[in-house]
């Protein structure tokens, strides 16, 4: 297990937006290139945004009920206050991006490129990041029932004052993730748990479950 002086957080900088132009969702498209807007309260309820490009913009109190957003790219953007019962961005692209305040029930971001990015004052009762890669990517104050991170490809990603109901973590291949600042009631797949940094009460608390994967009997 690496210290915690050995454990690289994740590089982040301040997001810095120029002045925006206020738009509403009317001028949003699919395979669009969307750059230094500002949408305050659109509803993007059953949009198709597939292939549409954001750069420096800001989303705020966003409502969005089953947008379609495949293949998507957030580049330098801001939303806040989403509100997504279900948000299929599959095969996206984040990077530079803040998400925070929102609330998200299902997450379907699996096969993506999350790079950059900050997750805040959120909640989700899902978030399918199968296969994907996480480069600089901090989670804090969020609340999440199920994240799947089969499969995804890992590097300086963090948790700071987090809980997750249960953690998927098969064929996963971590560098420099921090979990110390993670509640987590149960995991699947403990070997997706190399390159991992825990504390102490945390492995201690996943030592009957390291045991029983490994095949170890705990007498007292």
């Amino acid at each position: 297990m690496r210290s915690r002086s050995t454990t690289r957080p994740p590089v982040l900088s301040p997001l810095v937006l120029p002045d925006l132009e206020e738009a509403g969702a009317e001028e949003l498209g699919a395979q669009r290139h969307h750059e230094g807007l500002r949408l305050d309260g659109a509803d993007l309820s059953g949009a198709d945004l597939t292939g549409a490009t954001f750069s420096e913009c800001e989303l705020l109190g966003v409502t969005a009920h089953t947008p379609v957003l495949r293949h998507a790219r957030l580049l330098e953007t801001r939303v806040e206050r989403l509100g997504a019962p279900v948000l299929d961005a599959t095969r996206c692209t984040w990077r530079d991006v803040e998400l925070r305040g929102s609330r998200v029930g299902a997450l379907d971001i699996y096969d993506a490129e999350i790079r950059s990015t900050r997750i805040s004052s959120s909640k989700f009762d899902w978030i399918n990041l199968r296969s994907s890669t996480l480069e600089d990517v901090l989670f804090e104050d969020c609340t999440i029932e199920e994240l799947d991170l089969s499969g995804v490809t890992a590097t300086r990603v963090a948790f700071v004052n987090c809980r997750v109901g249960s953690l998927a973590l098969a064929h996963a291949r971590l560098a420099d993730v921090d979990l110390r600042g993670l509640d987590v009631a149960a995991i699947g797949n403990l070997e997706g748990l190399a390159g991992a940094t825990l504390d102490a009460q945390q492995a201690a608390a996943l030592a009957p479950a390291f045991a029983s994967h490994l095949g170890i009997r705990l007498e007292g």
